[in-house]
Parts: structure tokens; C-alpha cells; sequence
């Protein structure tokens, strides 16, 4: 029996390449334009400054906040308030990431339960979480479990409905092909509601992230003692407004990975299936 050859990707039609080219030169352009508005902005902020438009002690500058960001980085405070922040968002999104995605997956499952729990779960997602802060302080003392905890708690009920309407509105032609060829409801979860749902768990956890993340910066604001919502709120007490928006900054940088590598994940994802 002859050696099969090695299988090879057909070839590109001059239309497909020059749409190819053509979605290249957007994106393209559109990074550009994020990057030229970014640095209107710093510019225009920074001679703001310089000129006395506006005063720096109070709105800081970038060249304020790069000197800062410098001392942070020589006196090591940078990695120490943002390794915990980092420890506590990551932990935080695995746990809400995880506890929605079985409690949508038992309420589907179970649709007494669904029918019994969802009015608690539409009055807990609409609770303002900072309500719960003080008594998770009295329960939890301070600390990062609080703050882990705080975090869970802004995004997990609204996750858990978010999931469980998506589940619910798959195409349920395709659960009763399952039940017509003899699968039972579980085939159902696991062949139909859950790879279908695979973009919905993606968009869902870009929101989780930064709900994550604002949980656990209201709970560093209110317990803590190191993080960057610690510095957030002692900066703003002793008037170091560089302190504070160099920490608002950091923030922004933090959520804009995490939102980055999981629509990495989202686009692997659409161009695998």
C-alpha cells in the first residue's frame, strides 16, 4: 500500500486574498486609531498640566504618573498591592466562573428548582453589593477572604441567570432529536446545551471578569490593607492623587488583559468551529 501524501490546504482564490488583505488593513487600522486617540489625550492632558489649565495637584499629569509608577517599581510596592489585587480577581473570577456555570447547569437540569430558586436569585443579583460589605467584615474579619468573597458576590447571581436563560433558549429541536433517538437529558446537557453554549460562556466570563475585579477593589476599600484599592483610598485620604490615579491605571491595565485573553480564547474558539 502506496505512502498516503500529506494532506494540503487548498488553495486561496485571488477574491478570498484580497479580502484577507483587505480585513488586515481594518484592523490595522483600527488599532492605529485607538493608539492616535490615547495619545491625543495623554498629550492634551499633559500640557493641560504644564500650562496650569488645570491643576496638577489635583488631576495629576502622565509624566506624574510615570514618576510615580517609578518609584513603586524601584520600592517594590507596584508588584506587592498588585500581586494581591491579581490573586484575589483571579480567584475570585474562577470561583464565580465555576459556581455559575454548575448552579445554571443543575437549574436546567432540575426545572422544579429553576421554578423555586429564580425570584431569589433575580432579588440577590439586584441587592447593591455594598450593602454586604459590613456584615461580610463582622462574619469574615478582614482580610482577603472578604475581599474574595466580595468579589464573588457582584458577579455570581447575575452569571447564574445569564447561563441558565442562555441554556434554556438553545434550539430545543435539537434536545428532542436526542430524546427521539433515545438519549436521555443528560445526553442532552452534555451533546447539545453545553457545546452550544460554549460562546455564551466566553461572553459571559468577559463581563465576569471586571465584575470580579470591582468586587474585589469595594472590598479592598473597605478591608484591607494592602491592594490597590487600599491605595486607592489612602491616597485619597492624604491627598496623593498620583497614588490614586496611578492605581485607577493600573486597574484599567488589569482588566484590559484579562478582557484580552479571553477574547483570545473567544476568537480560537470561532475560527476552530
Amino acid at each position: 500500500m502506496g505512502k498516503q501524501s500529506p494532506k494540503t490546504r487548498p488553495p486561496v482564490s485571488v477574491r478570498q486574498e484580497n479580502f484577507l488583505r483587505a480585513h488586515r488593513r481594518h484592523h490595522h487600522r483600527i488599532a492605529f486609531g485607538r493608539l492616535l486617540l490615547l495619545l491625543l489625550f495623554l498629550g492634551f492632558w499633559e500640557t493641560a498640566s504644564r500650562m496650569a489649565w488645570i491643576d496638577s495637584f489635583f488631576f495629576s499629569s502622565p509624566s506624574g504618573i510615570i514618576r510615580y509608577l517609578g518609584q513603586m517599581l524601584v520600592d517594590g510596592s507596584f508588584f506587592t498591592h498588585t500581586g494581591i489585587t491579581l490573586f484575589e480577581t483571579i480567584t475570585s473570577f474562577i470561583l464565580v466562573t465555576v459556581l455559575s456555570l454548575v448552579s445554571a447547569t443543575l437549574l436546567w437540569y432540575q426545572n422544579s428548582l429553576s421554578e423555586i430558586l429564580e425570584p431569589y436569585l433575580v432579588v440577590l443579583n439586584a441587592l447593591p453589593k455594598s450593602a454586604l460589605a459590613p456584615l461580610l467584615i463582622v462574619w469574615l474579619g478582614t482580610g482577603s477572604n472578604t475581599i474574595i468573597v466580595a468579589g464573588i458576590s457582584v458577579a455570581v447571581f447575575g452569571s447564574i441567570i445569564s447561563l441558565y436563560t442562555g441554556f434554556c433558549q438553545v434550539d430545543p429541536e435539537m434536545c428532542k432529536l436526542i430524546y427521539t433517538l433515545g438519549g436521555s437529558r443528560k445526553d442532552a446537557l452534555f451533546k447539545v446545551i453545553l457545546p452550544s453554549s460554549v460562546p455564551l460562556i466566553l461572553s459571559n466570563m468577559k463581563v465576569n471578569i471586571g465584575l470580579s475585579l470591582v468586587g474585589v477593589i469595594i472590598g479592598e476599600f473597605l478591608a484591607a490593607r494592602r491592594g490597590l484599592g487600599y491605595l486607592i483610598i489612602y491616597g485619597s485620604q492624604v491627598f496623593q492623587l498620583n497614588m490614586v490615579i496611578t492605581s485607577i491605571i493600573i486597574l484599567c491595565a488589569i482588566a484590559m488583559v484579562f478582557y484580552k485573553l479571553i477574547q483570545s480564547a473567544e476568537h480560537y474558539h470561532r475560527k476552530k468551529y
